[in-house]
């Protein structure tokens, strides 16, 4: 039964389920960054490169006796090539999700920095009491 409850306290605890839910909207959230990679970006990069499709951009590097064109046929022809778009749209989509995360987390710290109250100015420090005595003291024989 203490193993049980353990988990329990475990799996209610708010890190737990801050971390589920995170997983959760992170999976989310990679789907629109995918999307706006796919959809928005990759087509304006297109336009200055010349191609859409990034994966399909490769080099040979064995023989290629039957002059295969795509990127499938010549891996399922066991044929050596150096597929470097698929890494360039990788490279893209993460550069993208650094910087929307980068602007999130910039953002929130804005607004943590203006929901922290100013702090309270500082009182003037209390004069120990044996002070104020001697002072008194020291006041009175002037008079």
């Amino acid at each position: 039964m203490g193993m049980i409850q353990e988990f329990k306290e475990f799996a209610v605890k708010g890190n737990a389920m801050d971390l589920a839910v995170g997983v959760i909207i992170g999976g989310a959230f990679g789907k629109i960054v995918d999307s706006i990679v796919g959809d928005l970006i990759m087509p304006l990069v297109s336009r200055v490169v010349g191609k859409l499709d990034f994966s399909n951009l490769f080099v040979v590097l064995g023989d290629n006796p039957n002059n295969l064109t795509t990127l499938a046929d010549l891996k399922k022809a066991g044929i050596a090539v150096f597929a470097y778009g698929s890494f360039l749209t990788i490279v893209v989509n993460f550069v993208i999700l650094a910087f929307i995360i980068f602007m999130m987390v910039k953002q929130m710290n804005r607004l943590r920095k203006a929901e922290e109250p100013a702090p309270a100015p500082e009182a003037p420090p209390v004069t120990p009491e044996d002070i104020v005595l001697l002072r008194e003291i020291r006041d009175s024989l002037k008079k």
